[in-house]
């Protein structure tokens, strides 16, 4: 089985032409990725980044499965480190406002999509490489730590849990003696 990248060649071609067609017919990148992988039982994440590292690719059955589609992958364009402490900062600002961070994210944007979907994916980044910068912003902000208040939320939401099945359980066993009770 000849693979290239970790899809068989049958599977590359198939979902190249499936982005090709796609495409041709106006559908979003997004919207393929999502249909491919549930034909497919793949992740919509899965098939975008095999498709990105498939176009990269210098092998040259990639070169002859892309050849004549002008399918590109558009340049990456990085945060500077000013436009990162923008974003912490209203993303932050809009925390401490009381609004949620996809709120503030889209406050930030100003209506524009693509920016926001950038922003959104900056900020999840900051928050699981950079924690500790998010955690000096939002201390600097006077914004509650995002970091403390989603374990505490995981936690409350643990002991309702654990409570709730304490109480059923007794509920079933004053229930069975209830029973008991009843044909004596």
């Amino acid at each position: 089985m000849n693979k290239i990248n970790g899809y068989t060649e049958e599977e590359a071609i198939g979902l190249i032409e499936y982005i090709y067609s796609g495409k041709n017919a106006g559908k979003t990148l997004s919207y393929l990725f999502e249909t491919y992988g549930k034909e497919h039982s793949r992740a919509k994440g899965s098939v975008r980044n095999y498709y990105y590292a498939f176009l990269k690719q210098n092998d040259e059955r990639a070169k002859r499965i892309l050849e004549g589609k002008n399918l590109t992958a558009g340049e990456i364009k990085p945060f500077t480190e000013e436009e990162t402490e923008e974003l912490l900062g209203k993303v932050l600002e809009g925390r401490r406002k009381g609004y949620s961070v996809r709120k503030s994210i889209i406050e930030a944007a100003g209506g524009d999509e693509k920016l926001m979907l950038r922003m959104q994916n900056k900020y999840r980044n900051l928050l699981k490489k950079e924690p500790e910068r998010v955690e000096r912003a939002a201390k600097k902000a006077g914004v509650a730590n995002p970091f403390l208040q989603k374990r505490l939320e995981r936690e409350i939401d643990a002991l309702y849990a654990r409570i709730a099945e304490d109480l059923r359980r007794e509920n079933e066993r004053l229930r069975a003696e209830l029973e008991k009770l009843k044909e004596t």
